[in-house]
Order: C-alpha cells, then sequence, then structure tokens
C-alpha cells in the first residue's frame, strides 16, 4: 500500500502546475512594417515544473520571433503559440459604448413597430364592430351621431400614431446607419480570436519570476509625413517631421513607451547570389527578356492614402506617357493615363500599385504617397519567352532556438547620483527647475528621466558659480551634466525625443507614453523639427511644362535621418499643397518643389522664321530654333534656373548640326541647356537656341 501511494505522489510531482498569467505592454518598438511587442509579467513558480499561459495576445504573432527574459535561474523546457479560436479580444471602449448604442436605438425602433401593431390591432377591432344594434333594436340618430364622431376621432388618431412611429422609426434608422458606419470605419471584427503563449518552465526550488515576453506582429507599423512651413524666401524653412502610428493587431497599447524604428525586419535580409551567365543559341521563333535587377526602394505602404494621382514619364526624354495602365496589384481596380500622362485612382485597400505600357519595363511600387509621379525604362528587345514553372510550399511548423537574456538590473538616473544636493532647497530627486545638458543639449528634466540608465557613460552635477559662469541665470540652481554612451549616435531633441543613429537605422524614442487602440487609425506623433538652411530658387522646364516652381535647396540633408514621404507646404502662411521627399536621391542636395508660382511668366514657342525643312541628295533636313521669354510680375527680384534640351542622335544615320546654345551653360553628354537669368521686377529676358537634323528621306524620327 505504501508503495502504490509513493508511485502516485511520484506521478503528480511529474505532472506540470498549469496557470494562467496576466501580462501586460510595457513597451513598444514599431517599425515601418510591423513592430516588436515588449510585454512584462510577474509569476511565482513552484519547485519542479510549470506551465505558464499567457493569453489576451494579438492573433497576429511571429511564432519565431518570441523570446522570454528575466528567468532568475529557470530553464526553458518549451514555448508554444496557439490560437484560442474560444476566446475573444477585449474591445476597445469606444466600440463598446457605441455597440451600446446600436442596441438602444434598435431596442426604439421595436417599441415603435410594437406601438404600431397595437394601433393596427385596435383599428381592425373598430373596424370589424362598426354595426350598430340588432334585428330588434333600431339605433337612434343621436347614438347613430356619437358612433360616427368616436369612429371618425380614434381612427384619424390612429392613422397619426402610426405615421408618427414610421417617421420615429425612418428617423432611428438614419442614426442606426451613423452608428453602424462609425463602427465600419473602426474595422470591428465580431470574430477577432486572441493568441497564447504557453510557457514551460523548470526549477529546483519556487521562485519569483519578472518575466519579459517579447515577439514580432504584424498588422502595425508608421510613415513619415512632413511639414514644411516657409515665411520668406531669405529664412530657413521649418521642417517638422511626424510620425503617423497605426495598429490593428487585436490588443490595445494602452500607455506604453514607443520607440519608433526606420528598421523593417520584414524586408528580404538574404544577399543576391551572383552565378555566371552562359550564353548559349536560341530558338529564332522565340522571345527573350532578360530579367532586370531587383529596384531598391525605401518606400513604405501608407494605409491613409485613399486616392492616388501623379504622372507618368519616359526616363529616357522626360516626356509624359499617354495610356500607361496603373492597376492595384491583384485586382481589377485600375485607370489609363490621358493624353499628359496623367492619372488619378481611387485605392480600395490594396498595398501596390503596377505601372504597364508596351516597350516599357513594368514598375510595382507601395502606395506610399497621394503623388506618384513614376518614370517609366524602356524594356529589352523581346527575342525569346521563357515559360517557366514553379511551385511554392508553406510549412507551418516552427522550431524554437529562443534567446534568453539575462536579468536586467534597472537603476533610475538619480539612482546614480544618489545623494548628491545642490545649494538651497533644490535636491537632485524630482526637482524640474534644474538644468540638464544631455550630450551637450540642454532638456527638459522629463526627457533627462526617460534616458535609459544603461546608456549614461557619466554625470557630473555643477553648481554655484561654476554653473552660472558657463550656461548663465538658467544654472542658477545647479546644472546635471550627462553624458552617454555613443552619444555621438544619440541625441536628445528639443521634443524631449532620443534620437539614436544606429548602423542600419534610426530610432526615436518617444518621451511621452501614448495609447493606440487597435482600430486602425492614425495617431500622429511629432518626432522632431529643423530650421533648415536652404537655398531658394525658382525652376522652368518650359520643353515640359511652362510653369515656374518654386524649390528649396536643402545641403546636407542626409543628417536629419529623413525618409521618402509626403511633404504638405505651407508657404507665407498658406497651405500650399503636397510635394515628395526622396533623400534615396544620389545628389549632394535636397531639392524640395514649393510649388508653382504664378507670378513668373515663361512662353516657350518655335521660331517660325526658322522653321522649315530641305532635301540634301537623300537625305531631309529640318532646321528648328526657339525662342525662351521670361518675364517677372512679382514686386521682388528673383533668380531663375531655366532648362531646355538639344536631342541627342542614337544612330549614325541621323545627324545633328548648326547647334547653336546661344550663352546658355550646354552639357554635351546629356544634350541639356541651362541658363541662371536674374530677373528685377517687371523685367523680361529672351533666350534662344536652335540646331538642324540631317536623317535619310522617306524615314521618320521622333522630333
Amino acid at each position: 500500500m505504501k508503495t502504490i501511494i509513493h508511485l502516485i505522489f511520484l506521478i503528480l510531482l511529474t505532472i506540470p502546475v498549469q496557470s494562467q498569467e496576466q501580462s501586460k505592454i510595457a513597451k513598444v518598438t514599431v517599425y515601418l512594417d510591423g513592430a516588436e511587442i515588449n510585454r512584462t509579467a510577474k509569476v511565482n513558480i513552484e519547485s519542479g515544473t510549470t506551465e505558464l499561459t499567457f493569453n489576451k495576445l494579438s492573433p497576429h504573432i511571429d511564432e519565431s520571433s518570441i523570446q522570454i527574459s528575466g528567468l532568475n535561474g529557470a530553464s526553458i523546457l518549451s514555448i508554444n503559440y496557439g490560437i484560442n479560436y474560444l476566446s475573444k479580444q477585449k474591445q476597445t471602449d469606444s466600440i463598446v459604448k457605441l455597440k451600446e448604442e446600436l442596441k438602444i436605438i434598435n431596442a426604439k425602433i421595436q417599441e415603435q413597430y410594437d406601438l404600431i401593431s397595437g394601433f393596427n390591432e385596435e383599428m381592425s377591432l373598430i373596424q370589424n364592430n362598426k354595426r350598430l344594434g340588432n334585428e330588434t333594436e333600431v339605433v337612434n340618430l343621436d347614438q347613430l351621431k356619437a358612433f360616427a364622431n368616436y369612429f371618425r376621432k380614434r381612427i384619424t388618431e390612429l392613422k397619426k400614431d402610426i405615421n408618427s412611429s414610421n417617421s420615429k422609426i425612418r428617423d432611428y434608422e438614419l442614426e442606426k446607419s451613423d452608428v453602424v458606419n462609425q463602427l465600419n470605419e473602426f474595422t470591428v471584427d465580431e470574430k477577432i480570436q486572441t493568441g497564447e503563449i504557453k510557457l514551460k518552465l523548470n526549477t529546483n526550488k519556487a521562485k519569483s519570476l519578472n518575466l519579459k515576453i517579447s515577439y514580432n506582429i504584424k498588422e502595425a507599423g508608421w510613415f513619415p509625413i512632413y511639414d514644411l512651413k516657409a515665411n520668406e524666401i531669405n529664412k530657413p524653412i521649418r521642417l517638422e517631421y511626424k510620425a503617423h502610428v497605426y495598429q490593428n493587431t487585436g490588443c490595445e497599447w494602452s500607455n506604453v513607451k514607443l520607440i519608433l524604428s526606420t528598421g523593417d525586419p520584414n524586408t528580404n535580409n538574404e544577399k543576391p547570389i551572383l552565378n555566371p551567365k552562359f550564353l548559349n543559341f536560341i530558338s529564332p521563333y522565340s522571345n527573350y527578356n532578360s530579367k532586370r535587377s531587383t529596384r531598391s526602394y525605401n518606400y513604405k505602404y501608407n494605409p491613409l492614402v485613399k486616392t492616388v494621382t501623379g504622372v507618368v514619364t519616359s526616363s529616357s526624354d522626360g516626356l509624359p506617357l499617354p495610356g500607361v495602365t496603373v492597376i492595384e496589384k491583384g485586382t481589377t481596380n485600375g485607370t489609363q493615363t490621358d493624353f499628359d500622362g496623367r492619372y488619378t485612382l481611387k485605392t480600395s485597400g490594396n498595398e501596390e500599385l503596377i505601372y504597364s505600357y508596351v516597350g516599357m519595363d513594368n514598375e510595382v511600387l507601395p502606395i506610399h504617397s497621394s503623388i506618384m509621379n513614376v518614370s517609366l525604362n524602356e524594356g529589352d528587345q523581346l527575342e525569346e519567352v521563357v515559360v517557366t514553372g514553379y511551385a511554392t510550399s508553406t510549412n507551418d511548423s516552427f522550431k524554437y532556438s529562443p534567446t534568453v537574456y539575462s536579468e536586467d538590473i534597472v537603476n533610475s538616473l538619480y539612482g546614480k547620483a544618489a545623494g548628491i544636493t545642490l545649494r538651497g532647497s533644490n535636491t537632485v530627486n524630482g526637482k524640474s527647475n534644474l538644468l540638464y545638458i544631455v550630450d551637450g543639449v540642454a532638456v527638459k528634466a522629463s526627457a533627462a528621466k526617460n534616458i535609459n540608465p544603461d546608456t549614461i557613460e557619466s554625470i557630473e552635477v555643477l553648481k554655484d558659480s561654476r554653473a552660472t559662469a558657463i550656461y548663465g541665470n538658467r544654472a542658477s540652481n545647479g546644472v546635471f551634466i550627462i553624458k552617454t554612451l555613443n552619444s555621438s549616435k544619440r541625441k536628445i531633441n528639443d521634443l524631449g525625443v532620443v534620437v539614436e543613429t544606429g548602423i542600419t537605422n534610426t530610432r526615436f524614442e518617444i518621451e511621452e507614453k501614448y495609447t493606440i487602440p487597435s482600430d486602425g487609425d492614425i495617431t500622429v506623433i511629432e518626432i522632431n523639427n529643423f530650421d533648415v538652411p536652404t537655398k531658394y530658387d525658382y525652376f522652368a522646364a518650359p520643353v515640359l511644362n511652362e510653369n515656374v516652381f518654386l524649390t528649396a535647396k536643402i545641403g546636407n540633408w542626409e543628417k536629419y535621418n529623413l525618409l521618402p514621404a509626403e511633404a504638405n507646404i505651407y508657404f507665407e502662411g498658406s497651405y500650399s499643397g503636397k510635394t515628395n521627399i526622396n533623400p534615396g536621391a544620389t545628389t549632394d542636395s535636397l531639392t524640395i518643389s514649393l510649388g508653382v508660382d504664378p507670378n513668373i511668366i515663361v512662353k516657350r514657342t518655335q521660331n517660325k522664321d526658322f522653321k522649315k525643312s530641305t532635301f540634301i541628295g537623300n537625305n531631309k533636313v529640318v532646321y528648328k530654333a526657339f525662342d525662351i521669354e521670361v518675364r517677372n510680375n512679382k514686386t521682388t527680384d528673383i533668380q531663375l534656373t531655366l532648362l531646355d534640351r538639344i536631342p541627342l542622335t542614337q544612330d549614325r544615320s541621323i545627324k545633328l548640326d548648326d547647334i547653336n546654345t546661344g550663352n546658355s551653360q550646354y552639357d554635351k553628354e546629356k544634350g541639356l541647356l541651362q541658363w541662371i537669368i536674374d530677373l528685377k521686377s517687371g523685367e523680361s529676358q529672351k533666350v534662344k537656341h536652335s540646331y538642324s537634323v540631317k536623317y535619310p528621306n522617306g524615314k521618320r524620327i521622333n522630333l
């Protein structure tokens, strides 16, 4: 008997203790596509094996990214992630409130239908009992009048009541429609399931653990938006760098610390392998199209864009391409460019656009901006078509190699300088009238407190005359001078945001904590701003567009850690439109278009006296000459950069001659003409250029 009891006891010891544990989100690192969630949980485990279940998590977790730390000597036996289809995500207060409102409206509608039903029953009862008296009893005139009067009045009242109820129902239905539309705006999913992480631990003695759980998810991200504000053309431009953060992960991020990263863990990080290419003979009846290299873009999908407009041009000559097909990838929703290469397309929720044109390489771009101007390259000559079958496979099984972090030792900033007291009643602990200098920049006390203690290299305290001698009266209560590790890569800006420049990405550590609901809506966070030294210029290329554009040229733009994004332009206090910032351009300066200035007129005309064609032998000669006139109708003097071009030949039988570039700067290799024109207020100037083209008679060329 004792042996059996002993065996039962041993069996019970081998069964893991199971428990449901609560965890909360402490920090979220949001990538351009996706996010890393950092949760914390306090748990107690007994000696032996314990199985912990962390539920109510997002159903969009990347299983292979789960990491556990804070084990305090306990060992991980297994980690499993799964979906709980019986458990539903908690919905936001806004959604719960709307659903309650919807219930109330439905109840009011049903109440009116019930009243109408009662009114109809009463009308039916009255109409079925209209007969007065019987065969032996005669109804007198007074009784008849009284009944007729009652019948008329009551039927009229009932019909009015029915009409009133129907009117209320219509009003309630309109109100209900508004609530339903708002719920649809929140992308409410009644059947959204939850994720669960099951963690099996083993320890030789009971312990209390402060676990940290991190994992990556999709259905979240951020994208940049810029505000460019220029008040005068002789002053720096103000650039406000804003992040639009969104998430639809199924879990609300409540009062969490946010870090925005320009990294993207979903990017294909496999480097290409270049193998030898062997030439061989192919069938003369087949076509061959060599595969072009994968383009390098830094554009990311912007879910805020609902309508895309732009111009499609040819990369070879910059001319607009009419008839280009623009279609949302994976759908039939598309359009074509008009004669001027312009297009407008309302998007339907997909993430990419495909641009296709006969003789041109297709271009596939993420929908990143409401303005998407695209240049298409000429395709290779079709010599062979190779049709290759391919197959894909999926593997739903995962193997874990969790990274186990050592226990973090958290020390507060003030703990690193414990016991230091400055003159007077102001101490280090918690006084906001101290001056904080972090890596040479004065910051708010809250920003200094937000610094990760592990990144602090040294703290120096100045007081009395030493402090005021260096920093003036603002340092009269003392100065904290904090130097961080890798301070050349970590800066705190005026907004209290820690900007850390890494090897491959930039991180913005936001001082204020945020609550981001899981509804796909946008939360706007300003992460930086600059007064950017700017060279203003007016620009015109009338061969393509006779409008004159005000441009702002920014030098050393790479130090601002900008991403390709849309920018709102404000000039002289008014909204002027949108433009795109593309830091990926391989130039030493970043030029931004601030919009069209209608007060500067440019007109390009072909000189009629010089428009002629002649024949020399078997060749035709065409003479071309152009006049470009510019006028400044502004009240201030301006400088205008004017561009035009002389065509280049790609065939030896096409000859260019009699080239007259006037007083322009002429780039022979590109055929581009440039004039830098200074125009006083009210002044006009004219420039000229001309050339001739000789080519075989009977041929046509693209003049």
